[in-house]
């Protein structure tokens, strides 16, 4: 599946930026193939707007923002969050600006401390919803902003797979004497899963440290939620009560990367466990996974007979079930018609 050339995939929200990055003026940022200016207006939201000045294309990210609109470098037009020019320096004061004058917009949102975009008037499924995040007691750390190369397809069946805990994260947490997976029950959504297992895992001690147990072999309570296309949460729960949620989205930037935004949240405090060492922990596991899914082909298949399959893939292939309705229904244009929803043993 080429994601730049699938038209349903933009009828999705990504997050594509942390809000953070657009103190500093506009910026620029690729969704799906599609150049994109974003900055934060006068109200200090974000906005998104083709990459492009309307008058000789030269690329608004290059410009500076000026009372909550981007100004193009090239001649000093203007442009508001909806794409209408507000000036042009050139033309006598008081002249009316035409109508043509103007660069495409796209839905624009801010949530947990990200700006969002959808290229679509018409979003198959709302920004997710992370009750955890609006919780006061909990912290929320942003810990990976970075470029991939591989598919969020990958990333995604990554996320949900017991089977490779004991190879590739055998430095980290992996049981290296039980490979065999942990079962599952999956329960089908109507676009995405959600998928629950008890997962034996090694503690090393810096994980003990973080968790404030003492023991080398323990269990993890996992909720996993896949929201299609390419986001998920995986909500780890440990027998002493901590919660470790973690928020993972591969944005497509284009056929071959993807865009990986990862924050986690946590029941705990700062003095229970430092925001650094958190990051630390998460960063070798995510760098194990990373060094194996960028060697994966990027035109991942989701077509079920194009790869061979165990059980405990049955997450990738109900997530690839999803999308080829999703694309067949878009080809089609006829409405789409959600799977049945029910739980599976796996």
């Amino acid at each position: 599946m080429l994601v730049t050339q699938e038209p349903v995939l933009r009828r999705f929200w990504y997050p594509v930026m942390p809000l953070a990055q657009l103190m500093d003026g506009p910026q620029s940022f690729t969704l799906l193939g599609q150049p994109l200016v974003l900055w934060l207006d006068r109200d200090g939201k974000p906005a998104a707007l083709g990459d492009r000045c309307c008058h000789r294309s030269a690329k608004l990210s290059m410009g500076t923002v000026n009372d909550g609109c981007v100004r193009c470098p090239y001649h000093g037009w203007s442009f508001d969050g909806a794409g209408t020019c507000t000036d042009v320096p050139q033309l006598d004061p008081g002249a009316a600006i035409p109508k043509t004058y103007r660069v495409t917009a796209f839905q624009c949102a801010e949530r947990y401390g990200y700006a969002w975009v959808c290229l679509s008037d018409d979003p198959l499924l709302p920004i997710p919803e992370i009750p955890e995040a609006e919780a006061a007691e909990h912290r929320l750390i942003p810990q990976f902003y970075e470029p991939w190369q591989c598919s969020g397809l990958r990333v995604m069946e990554n996320s949900f797979d017991n089977a490779h805990f004991s190879i590739v994260h055998a430095e980290s947490f992996g049981v290296t004497e039980q490979p065999k997976p942990a079962k599952s029950e999956i329960v089908s959504l109507e676009l995405g899963l959600k998928v629950y297992a008890t997962v034996p895992v090694v503690n090393p001690p810096i994980q003990q440290q973080l968790l404030n147990i003492p023991d080398t072999l323990t269990v993890r309570q996992v909720e996993s939620t896949w929201y299609a296309p390419f986001s998920r949460t995986l909500k780890i729960t440990y027998p002493n009560g901590l919660m470790h949620l973690i928020f993972t989205a591969a944005t497509p930037v284009s056929d071959r990367t993807s865009q990986i935004v990862q924050f986690c949240i946590r029941n705990d405090t700062e003095a229970d466990a430092s925001t650094e060492s958190i990051i630390a922990f998460d960063r070798q596991v995510v760098d194990e996974d990373k060094r194996v899914l960028e060697s994966t082909d990027y035109d991942t298949p989701i077509d079920i007979a194009a790869e061979q399959h165990i059980p405990s893939d049955q997450p990738g292939i109900l997530m690839r079930r999803q999308l080829s309705m999703l694309i067949r229904s878009e080809h089609s244009n006829h409405k789409l018609v959600p799977e049945k929803q029910g739980a599976t043993q796996v």
